[in-house]
């Protein structure tokens, strides 16, 4: 089986990571439409936008039908949990359309952190120790947490919007987190909650695009995911990132290679797992060794952002080799350039925020860099805020500094009500 020389893609999403990946798209010479579903104020400039639910699977299987689709891309991770490729494979009507994306065995990779630990406990892959405790175990918990030095990590079982993760300074402050989380703190994603070791390093993404055969490593990325400068504050789903990471050489890369990337791949066929799609793989470098502190089964964001910027071949055929599986023959093209983004965030985020306020300056932002839109919707022709994540500006130059100078070039000439960035996004690299 093979697409057609020209396509039609149904993109999934609403994010700066969909925006990112429509960019791409529309630069491949074998697009021939492109609809995103549900899409925001930033993609509506490069395809059609469709207010279509990302989980509402019968709505997007008709939509498929109508738009004569060739292909289907998934960028977020909740329909991937929730079965679309499993719903596409499964239906007769649109069982010979591809999805680029994992099944839904293959995304408890990301649903599950109790799931994805086990996993790599089975096939030996490089991790910290672990256990994980419901509402009926927690004064095992507690126990489990007095046994270990501080800081104390702590990760509800499921989504959360990339905000699950506690990493608390003392015991007491552990001992009351671990209570919150199994008291409903992240609702259903809480009923299951993993405390782990706390690994000591510098953290990275990796990046591999796989057929469920063959895989492709992608550029790899370090993002920031604390609201404060500093990492300083909670977790948001991410305030900036740099691409490459400069301690991700060859021997470092090697090792996640052989103890990881393979292993993992290895891993979902000797469980019949069917994957054709993305793996994120969070690592901690420890002392030049490599430890995975999670997996996602999607691209990350905002690493979307400066991943995608540097690939220089083509995407369209990249996905059509990952669902057809013949990533083995393609060839993947980088470029040397550094890349940078910085988020640009509404006040209160990620705590409660206020939406609906206009957006001015933009047009003059574009000229100095690429703007991905992260939570924006154009309202009676006038552009506004729909997200704590509003915008993400990316940049490329030969150097890191070069790079972010000019992201927050543009950043300043963005203007809306309570626009907040961190200041200080890559500089632990420079």
């Amino acid at each position: 089986m093979r697409l057609p020389a020209k396509v039609n893609v149904l993109l999934i999403g609403s994010g700066g990571r969909e925006h990112a990946f429509a960019w791409k798209i529309v630069q491949s010479k074998r697009l021939q439409k492109l609809l995103i579903a549900p899409g925001n104020g930033g993609t509506q400039e490069l395809g059609s936008n469709v207010e279509v639910r990302t989980t509402d699977f019968g709505s997007l299987e008709q939509l498929v039908l109508r738009n004569n689709i060739h292909m289907v891309v998934v960028g977020p991770e909740e329909p991937l949990c929730k079965g679309i490729y499993d719903y596409f494979r499964d239906t007769e009507s649109v069982q010979f359309i591809p999805v680029v994306g994992p099944s839904a065995a293959g995304a408890m990779l990301e649903g599950s952190k109790d799931f994805a630990k086990a996993f790599m406990d089975r096939h030996k892959i490089p991790t910290a120790a672990y256990r994980s405790f419901s509402r009926g175990t927690i004064d095992a918990g507690y126990e489990f947490l007095a046994s270990l030095k501080a800081p104390y990590v702590l990760k509800a079982d499921g989504l959360a919007g990339g905000k699950g993760v506690v990493i608390a300074a003392t015991l007491e402050e552990a001992r009351r987190e671990l209570g919150a989380m199994l008291g409903g703190k992240f609702g259903k994603a809480g009923e299951r909650v993993i405390v782990e070791q706390f690994l000591e390093g510098i953290e990275c993404s990796v990046f591999v695009a796989t057929d469920g055969e063959s895989y492709k490593i992608l550029p790899t990325a370090k993002d920031y995911k604390r609201i404060g400068e500093g990492d300083k504050g909670p977790n948001t789903g991410g305030m900036g990132a740099v691409s490459p990471v400069p301690f991700a050489d060859e021997a470092f890369m090697k090792k996640v290679r052989l103890r990881i990337i393979e292993p993992t791949i290895a891993g979902l066929k000797a469980e019949k797992i069917e994957y054709k799609g993305f793996i994120f793989i969070g690592l901690m470098n420890v002392g030049g060794e490599p430890q995975v502190i999670e997996y996602n089964v999607r691209m990350g964001d905002p690493e979307t952002e400066v991943v995608f910027p540097r690939i220089e071949s083509d995407m369209v055929d990249l996905f059509e080799a990952m669902a057809l599986g013949t990533l083995d023959s393609y060839r993947l093209e980088v470029s040397p350039q550094v890349a940078a983004t910085v988020v640009c965030v509404s006040e209160g985020y990620p705590g409660d925020y206020v939406k609906g306020l206009p957006v001015s300056g933009l047009e003059t932002a574009c000229g100095k860099c690429l703007v991905f839109h992260a939570g924006t919707t154009v309202i009676d022709g006038q552009l506004v805020t729909t997200g704590g994540r509003v915008f993400a500006a990316t940049s490329l130059d030969d150097t890191m500094d070069a790079a972010l100078r000019k992201c927050y070039a543009a950043i300043d000439k963005i203007s809306y009500q309570g626009k907040y960035f961190r200041r200080d996004i890559g500089k632990d690299l420079l």
